[in-house]
């Protein structure tokens, strides 16, 4: 029977874990449009609240499964998830001559997807850190891939 309201979470509960799934990814993708990567933050923000709102769907509809030889399997479903947003994530690499660009940003998609499914289980804490770990390696790491990439583009002006 369909459900205009969450029978077994609280409003609440459903909103502070979307809404906790779409800040954390939200801010990994401001970080990553700010600075002018391969993907800007939309991405970030459909995978993770998608991904979080799936988990909660499924954990929703499994307190109504009535009949034990049915059952949701969460595991294979967040298996299934991970991989697709994999594919997602592959679409952010180019290769330029012999160096593969967006490989930060391919694993920041395949992150929000993970912080949506930890928020989704209730994890919020876990979720929160993960995108600080993420965020505090795109803003340390910058000191040292910047002259990585200063250097690359001066090799590509020496060959044209």
């Amino acid at each position: 029977m369909a459900s205009l309201a969450p029978l077994h979470f609280t409003w609440v509960d459903v909103l502070i874990r979307l809404g906790a799934a779409v800040l954390f990814s939200l801010l990994i993708g401001l970080e990553r449009f700010h600075n002018r990567r391969p993907v800007d933050f939309r991405p970030y923000f459909i995978v993770s609240l998608a991904s979080c709102a799936l988990v909660i769907g499924l954990m929703e509809a499994s307190f109504d499964i009535k009949d034990p030889r049915l059952s949701i399997d969460l595991g294979r479903v967040m298996s299934g998830v991970m991989t697709g947003i994999g594919f997602l994530g592959a679409g952010a690499l180019f290769r330029e001559s012999h160096i593969v660009q967006g490989a930060g940003s391919a694993a920041a998609i395949w992150a929000a997807g993970a912080i949506g499914i930890v928020c989704g289980l209730g994890l919020i804490w876990l979720g929160g850190l993960v995108a600080a770990a993420i965020l505090l390696l795109f803003l340390i790491g910058r000191r040292f891939t910047g002259p990585y990439h200063a250097g690359l583009d001066d090799e590509e002006n020496e060959r044209s």
